[in-house]
């Protein structure tokens, strides 16, 4: 198979789908690899790393799309590649198509096979595809919030540990996944006083079994985030419902119970959301404000440290890349399950139930395309 590797062009995406080792790995399967000149740079791969790892350099994004049989980026497909983009062509990338109905019609018109990273499921559930950048949005969830807090960026101009006999800041996590766990853990970890919010007892079981004591696992309920987001200096939403939309959970409505300068930290923007006043941002121009409140909702946070965040990509992406490469995709999806829950989209048809109910439109059972 020939996969090619594009360079994302989402403002200030630094990250790349595949590392000159996970390219390595591919010519050792007995394929071909397509890379978009430059597509590397951002995480510190020259287009010589590629090159001796057995990739043809391509000049343009074109190329990549009219030559490879999947094309594999980080970001979805932004509107410039639309065309691009051939009926019966691979296109395997963190999609969140529950969250842009643009982008679902545009690539139902495309009759493309749309396998996206962040509904594939692992041998014993989970995420494996989303976990590690959830992972690294969770941990710089609690750096934006300390780092927002202060007065310079409009934040309330308190220290998130606080120092010998003044109080630490408050914060408020949404959601006990990875996302909040890892947030959780970081905002402790730098000394404030942390609560975390999740629906599921078996979930708070385990939070309260490895989480620091300034750290309090708590039911999730309308009434208990009311109540703390009043007490909070910040607030992270790491909420997720797989492949759908996000709810909300802060209203407008809320803000006057709260403190001025709260920062809003709305890692599930790229689910819509799930702060009432979210709309996404982006590194260069990454706050707002609302009523006083301050609003982080930059759509691809991991981007600012590609390093990590391409390593840890890969190392999560490549071997189901592997079996689409090796198998097809139509063969790979009946062997495995977990990438089946995956497929999105084939052709004009929604295969996943999420994103069709976001939208009204009609729902596929994938099986079915198979």
């Amino acid at each position: 198979m020939i996969v090619g590797v594009l360079k994302e062009i989402k403002s200030q995406e630094n990250r790349v789908c595949m590392t000159p080792a996970g390219v390595e790995v591919m010519k050792q399967h007995g394929h071909s690899v397509l890379v978009e000149a430059s597509a590397g740079a951002g995480s510190g791969f020259s287009d010589a790393d590629y090159q001796a790892a057995g990739a043809k350099v391509v000049a343009a994004p074109s190329e990549i799309y009219a030559q490879s049989d999947m094309v594999m980026h980080v970001k979805e497909p932004q509107p410039s590649e639309y065309a691009m983009v051939r009926p019966g062509q691979i296109v395997f990338t963190y999609f969140h198509f529950a969250a842009d109905e643009k982008l679902t019609r545009e690539f139902m018109k495309t009759g493309a096979v749309s396998i996206a990273y962040e509904t594939v499921t692992g041998p014993q559930g989970g995420l494996p595809l989303l976990t590690p950048m959830s992972e690294v949005a969770g941990r710089m969830a609690a750096q934006e919030a300390a780092k927002y807090n202060e007065r310079v960026h409009g934040g309330r101009g308190i220290l998130l540990g606080g120092v010998t006999g003044v109080a630490p800041a408050t914060v408020l996590v949404l959601g006990g996944g990875i996302v909040g766990t890892n947030a959780a853990m970081m905002a402790a970890g730098l000394g404030a006083k942390v609560y975390i919010l999740d629906m599921n007892l078996d979930r708070l079981r385990y939070l309260s079994e490895i989480m620091p004591k300034n750290c309090t696992p708590l039911m999730s309920s309308p009434a208990m985030i009311r109540e703390l987001a009043a007490q909070a200096d910040a607030i992270i939403g790491a909420v997720l419902v797989v492949g759908a939309k996000a709810p909300k959970l802060i209203t407008r409505e809320m803000f006057k119970d709260m403190k001025p300068g709260c920062v809003l930290v709305d890692v599930a923007i790229d689910q819509g959301g799930c702060f009432e006043t979210s709309r996404a941002t982006t590194h260069s121009d990454p706050i707002y404000e609302v009523d006083g409140i301050i609003h982080y909702c930059v759509a691809n946070m991991p981007g600012a440290v590609p390093i990590t965040s391409t390593m840890a990509l890969t190392n999560a992406t490549l071997p189901y890349a592997l079996q689409i490469a090796d198998k097809g995709w139509k063969t790979a999806c009946k062997e495995n399950a977990g990438l089946k829950n995956g497929l999105n989209m084939v052709g004009d048809k929604i295969t996943f139930k999420g994103v069709a109910e976001a939208f009204g439109l009609p729902y596929t059972p994938a099986d079915s395309c198979l």
